[in-house]
């Protein structure tokens, strides 16, 4: 267990040695839960990591890439009508 003071911006600096044993990158998930909090380490780049998890032989890059285009479409439809 460790203690951490927040600065006066409410900010709080973890511990190197925590930070390096979760591998903690840039980001992180906050979850607030009542009397208090948990943060989660993101991947810097999720499609990297989820890569393998399902067997597709499209790219996920492609695949995002194809989602955002219908999208767009669907939101050009939407402001047109």
């Amino acid at each position: 267990m460790t203690i951490v003071d927040l600065d006066d911006r409410g900010r709080l600096t973890l511990p190197s040695d925590i930070r390096r044993n979760i591998k903690l990158g840039k980001k992180v998930l906050v979850i607030y839960s009542g009397d208090h909090i948990k943060l989660i380490p993101l991947p810097e780049d999720p499609f990297k990591e989820l890569e393998g998890a399902i067997s597709i032989k499209t790219p996920l890059r492609e695949l995002r890439q194809k989602a955002l285009q219908e999208a767009e479409k669907e939101t050009e439809a939407h402001a047109s009508s």
